[in-house]
């Protein structure tokens, strides 16, 4: 099985992404999931062009790792200086015979589960806790750009 890291919530942050960058190289994984939120916090909000152009460098050179889905924060605009599609509300990655249901949250989420068959559901959350009456597990992941304002993500998976 290919080792994966899944973050989320980078919103433009060239420290946080240089963080996720440097575990994603020591820890050899094979692929980067991003779960959303890659370059700002939604449009109207304003870019830094330097800073926009700088991530999207770094992510564009390794876009051949990488699996990205949309955020609430994410647009076409954030797309067209992307070189890997981000567009995409979930994706499904299957390894192993294993499906993994991926996805930020704002549209699937405890109260509007995805129809059909997955055996681990990976979303981004603020809290951990049960979903929809089943026991589910949770791991804090890499996003460093809301450390300090919001506290701790969670991704919750159910296996």
């Amino acid at each position: 099985m290919m080792k994966y890291l899944i973050v989320s919530d980078i919103h433009g942050s060239l420290p946080a992404l240089e963080q996720v960058l440097a575990f994603y190289r020591e820890q050899q994984c094979g692929m980067l999931c991003i779960l959303g939120d890659i370059l700002n916090y939604g449009p109207g909000t304003g870019y830094l062009k330097d800073l926009t152009r700088k991530i999207a460098e770094r992510l564009n050179a390794m876009a051949g790792e990488i699996v990205a889905i949309r955020g609430n924060c994410d647009s076409e605009v954030d797309q067209m200086l992307l070189d890997f599609p981000i567009l995409s509300d979930y994706t499904l990655l299957v390894d192993n015979g294993k499906r993994f249901f991926l996805t930020h949250g704002h549209i699937y989420n405890e109260d509007r589960l995805p129809k059909g068959r997955f055996d681990c559901l990976f979303m981004v959350t603020p809290t951990g806790g049960n979903l929809n009456g089943k026991s589910i597990q949770w791991s804090a992941i890499p996003a460093p750009s809301l450390s300090r304002r919001m506290g701790t993500c969670y991704i919750r998976y159910l296996l």
